[in-house]
C-alpha cells in the first residue's frame, strides 16, 4: 500500500479526514463563547443538554437565547453592553443542579439582530414577554442584572406575575440612576453624556477602559483577570453602536419606581457594597424598601460584575432562593 501523504495528494477518504480535523481545530481555538454557538446542540456535562435558539419578535426582530436543562426554569436578563453569555456560570450550575436555566441576548446585542427602532425598556420587557410565551414558562424565578434587573421590572410591570414566581435583582438600575429634583442621590446627566460620547467615538477602546471599573480591578490590591476584560470586550463589540448608544438612555432614565410597586412575589435583591457602576444606596438600597416584602443582601467589597467576581457565592444564593 501506498501513502499518499507521500505519493502525490491525498485521496478524496483522506481530504475528508483533513479537513475534519481542521475543522476541529477551528472550533476549539474560538473563544468559549463563539465556541458553543458553532457547536450546540450538545452536552454540557453528563447528563444536562443545551441548546440555542432565536425568537422572531412581533417587529421581525431576531431574539437568540439558551435554553439549558430541565427542571424549575430560571430566566436570566443581562447587563449593558453584554450577553447571554455574562450568566453561564450561573446557567451551568442551576442546570447541573436539575433547574432550567434561560437566557438571551437582549435585542440589538450579542447575536440578536440589529434594529434601528425599538431599543426602548417597554420594548425590551416585551421582547422577554414573548420569549415566555413561545417557551410556555410558567413559576419562573426571573434573574435581572444591571440593565437586565431594570427589563425584569418594566417586564412585571407591563406583564404581571402570571409567568413568575420569584424575582432576583442583581446590581440592577432601578429604581432611577439619573439624578433629579425627586431623586437627588441619582448620577447627574453628565455621567451618561460621558457614556454615550465614549460609546460613539470609539467603543471598543471605551468597553476596553469600563471593564476595570465594572469588575473593581481599578482597586488597590485587587488581581486583575485579563481573560474577564477580554471577555468583556467580546461581548460588547457583538452588540451594535446604535442599540448600545440607544440603551445608555433606557437604563439610566427610566424611573422603575411604579414597576418595582408591582412587584408582588418572593424578591432577592443582592448588591456589592464596592459597586462603581450602579451605587448601592441609590439603587438596591432604594429598591428594598419599595418593592413588598423584598430581601436585601450585600456582598461586602463586590463590584458590579459579581456574577464574574463573586460567581461561587451568587450561585449558591441563587439555589437556596428557588429551592425556598
Amino acid at each position: 500500500m501506498t501513502d499518499d501523504a507521500d505519493h502525490g495528494p491525498p485521496t478524496a477518504s483522506r481530504r475528508h479526514i483533513l479537513l475534519g480535523a481542521v475543522a476541529i481545530s477551528a472550533v476549539a481555538a474560538l473563544p468559549a463563547a463563539l465556541r458553543a454557538s458553532v457547536t450546540e446542540p450538545h452536552s454540557l456535562t453528563s447528563g444536562v443538554s443545551f441548546m440555542s435558539d432565536t425568537l422572531i419578535t412581533k417587529d421581525g426582530t431576531r431574539i437568540y437565547y439558551k435554553d439549558w436543562g430541565t427542571g424549575t426554569p430560571v430566566v436570566f436578563s443581562h447587563g449593558w453592553p453584554l450577553t447571554a453569555d455574562a450568566f453561564e456560570d450561573q446557567m451551568m450550575f442551576l442546570a447541573n443542579h436539575g433547574y432550567r436555566t434561560i437566557a438571551h441576548d437582549r435585542r440589538g446585542h450579542g447575536r440578536s439582530g440589529q434594529p434601528w427602532n425599538g431599543n426602548d425598556m417597554d420594548t425590551y420587557a416585551d421582547d422577554l414577554a414573548e420569549l415566555l410565551d413561545k417557551l410556555d414558562i410558567k413559576g419562573a424565578m426571573l434573574v435581572g442584572h444591571s440593565t437586565g434587573g431594570g427589563e425584569v421590572a418594566r417586564y412585571i410591570g407591563r406583564h404581571g406575575t402570571k409567568r413568575v414566581s420569584k424575582v432576583v435583582l442583581v446590581g440592577a438600575v432601578p429604581p432611577l440612576m439619573l439624578k433629579t429634583p425627586g431623586n437627588p442621590g441619582g448620577l447627574p446627566i453628565s455621567v451618561f453624556d460621558g457614556i454615550r460620547a465614549g460609546v460613539a467615538a470609539d467603543r471598543s477602546q471605551f468597553f476596553k477602559d469600563l471593564s476595570m471599573p465594572f469588575y473593581g480591578f481599578n482597586k488597590p490590591g485587587v488581581k486583575v483577570f485579563e481573560g474577564l476584560r477580554d471577555s468583556f470586550w467580546m461581548q460588547g463589540m457583538q452588540g451594535g453602536l446604535k442599540a448600545e448608544y440607544d440603551c445608555v438612555k433606557q437604563f439610566s432614565e427610566t424611573d422603575f419606581t411604579e414597576d418595582l410597586k408591582k412587584i408582588d412575589v418572593p424578591t432577592l435583591i443582592i448588591q456589592g457594597d464596592a459597586d462603581q457602576i450602579v451605587p448601592i444606596d441609590d439603587s438596591g438600597r432604594l429598591s428594598a424598601k419599595i418593592v413588598k416584602h423584598a430581601t436585601l443582601k450585600v456582598y461586602p467589597g463586590a463590584p458590579h460584575g459579581l456574577a464574574s467576581t463573586h460567581k461561587d457565592l451568587l450561585n449558591v444564593d441563587l439555589l437556596t432562593f428557588v429551592k425556598s
